[in-house]
This record gives C-alpha cells, structure tokens and sequence, in this order.
C-alpha cells in the first residue's frame, strides 16, 4: 500500500513534467528547447546530468556503471558484441532514474518542466504520467538517424578514442539501433506515444507533432 500512495504522490508532484524520450539521433534535444522556449518551460536535459549522476552513485545502486567504468574504451566499445553492449549498459537498463526523479522533484513545482533524453525509459516514465499524453518518444528510422549522426562529426569522437574507430563505429551503430527497436516495441506494448521520425519530416512538421500531443 505505502509503494501506490508513494506513487501516487509522485504522480501528483511530477504532472507539471512533460517528458521527451527516444532513441539517439531523434531529435530529442531540439525538440525539448524548442518547445520550452515557446511555452516557457523549464528544459531538463538528462544527458547534461549524465556525469553529475555517475559521480553520486554507489556500486550498490548501479553495479553496471561500476562495471562500465573500470572498463577501457576499447574493452568497451570493440570488444564486446553490439548485443552485450546493449544488455549491460548502465542507462539502458535504468540505472540512475532515481536521481532523475529526485532532480525534478527539486524543481518549482509551479513551473512546467520538458525532461529529455534516452534514458526516459517508458516502463520507467509510465507509473509517474497522470496522463499517457504527457509523455512522447521519438523513434528515428536507421536512415534518419545515421544522417543526424553524420551531421554532427563530433558524435563520433568516442570510435576514435579505441584501437579499432571502425568496428567501435559499427557497435555503436548497430547498438543503438537494438536500442531504439526496443523503445518502440515498449511503447506499443505500454501503450504510450510514439512519433517514427523520417528524412522525409521536417523539423516544424515535428514541432507541431509534438505540441500537439502535448495539447500545448
């Protein structure tokens, strides 16, 4: 009983949060600033909170980012299958969320707040929505993301940092494809909205896709 009223309570704290998640590549990041600075929004990035998170963890709490530290990159990123790195990466399977929910529970409560990111995981985000439409996941085709990616170069600063870029590259590559698949067989499970992102969609066109069924 106490676990519902805990979520509940929750729920209620957190119904000024409209939260953005999805797959790498999707938009995600232009998406929330752009809403936020059109309806005065708080925007709450969780990958500017990534190494905060990491630093305030225990062993305890997130033994996969414990893992995943004492790794080298190339033990990262090269010599582990696209599919173990997949399974074993720390954001991917939740850790963490806690110090999400704990860092907008410390926001304003008056104020509407845009939360961003791939670690929005749905069976995550779902239990803390008053409203299924307060939350959104972009899921980007491989076509969209592989251009967004190429259009940022630095995206692809950690290949370079292993012995082997290009089979660091394709991991990376074929690890966040799983990923977003994965995200968007959750949402459909859950029941929760999603948006497939194109070439073929404008940045404007999403916009008003978005606010849209944010009802903003």
């Amino acid at each position: 009983m106490a676990e519902v009223v805990n979520t509940a309570a929750l729920r209620a704290r957190l119904q000024q949060v409209y939260w953005i998640g999805g797959g790498s590549g999707a938009g995600k990041s232009t998406m929330a600033r752009r809403i936020a600075a059109q309806h005065g929004l708080h925007l709450y990035a969780t990958d500017d909170v990534m190494q905060d998170h990491a630093s305030r963890s225990t062993p305890e709490d997130t033994p996969l980012l414990s893992r995943f530290k004492a790794m080298d990159m190339d033990e990262r990123w090269v010599n582990r299958s696209p599919q173990i790195m997949l399974e074993t990466f720390h954001w991917f399977r939740g850790e963490g969320f806690g110090l999400i929910v704990e860092d907008l529970l410390r926001l304003p409560a008056e104020t509407g707040v845009i939360a961003e990111g791939f670690r929005l995981l749905p069976h995550l985000v779902k239990p803390l929505l008053v409203e299924p439409w307060h939350a959104i996941w972009l899921v980007p085709t491989p076509k969209f993301r592989r251009a967004a990616f190429d259009s940022r170069g630095t995206t692809w600063g950690i290949p370079h940092m292993t012995s082997d870029p290009e089979r660091a590259r394709r991991n990376l590559l074929e690890r966040d494809q799983m990923f977003t698949d994965r995200l968007f067989e959750e949402t459909k499970r859950l029941e929760l909205p999603a948006i497939e992102v194109d070439t073929t969609m404008t940045e404007d066109e999403l916009a008003e896709q978005v606010t849209h069924m944010f009802k903003l």
